[in-house]
């Protein structure tokens, strides 16, 4: 049976130019997300690179150590941002607008690797490597419902809204373009957030 790793001894690994790293993790994280992780192998990440699946392992000694390195960049720099938004004393329906807004900007950045987690972060996040998708989730689920919740008792958001189905339905339909979104498109990602609020914030029927 065929494995991902050579059946010799390892190579040792060298270290890339950040470019070159840049690249081979931007090739792997696209064969991820087109292909699943149990299905990707370093051979079929290599073959995208343009390169010996042996070559690879001098950079990376594992698929696993690639999927955390993509992962963990994109999660960094997500909360670099909406750690920002919600230090920034904005009002509720100001703080949804930049979260909303700084989402898209992040699966302009990372379209791949947001696939990725949403596929595969249910599964990944049991392993022991990869239980920080699990504080992330969390984390993340408490700053939407508490903004969403601090926008009620504020009365700028409904009074009966239900929270818990109010932010599942933002979060996926904010997330879901990941599958759809192409950087450098028509729209910019401030451009789609805008509208995604506008049909969030102030629904899509004309005001009588």
């Amino acid at each position: 049976m065929p494995t991902n790793k050579p059946t010799s001894q390892k190579k040792p690994q060298v270290t890339a130019s950040p470019e070159r790293r840049r690249e081979l993790l931007d090739t792997a994280a696209e064969v991820f997300a087109a292909q699943g992780y149990n299905a990707t192998t370093v051979r079929k990440i290599a073959d995208a690179a343009g390169m010996l699946a042996g070559s690879l392992y001098y950079h990376f000694d594992s698929k696993e150590s690639m999927l955390d390195e993509i992962l963990s960049a994109f999660l960094n720099e997500l909360w670099e941002g909406y750690d920002t938004v919600l230090a920034a004393g904005l009002g509720p329906r100001q703080t949804i607008e930049a979260l909303v807004t700084e989402s898209f900007r992040e699966i302009d950045r990372h379209r791949a690797a947001v696939a990725i987690y949403q596929k595969e972060s249910r599964h990944l996040s049991t392993q022991p490597r990869f239980h920080y998708l699990s504080d992330s989730q969390v984390k993340f689920e408490k700053a939407w419902l508490g903004t969403l919740e601090r926008g009620v008792a504020a009365g700028v958001f409904r009074a009966d809204l239900e929270i818990r189905l109010t932010y599942r339905f933002v979060r996926d339909t904010v997330w879901v373009a990941a599958s759809w979104y192409r950087p450098g498109g028509q729209h910019s990602p401030e451009e789609i957030a805008r509208q995604y609020l506008s049909m969030v914030l102030d629904g899509i029927a004309t005001r009588t």
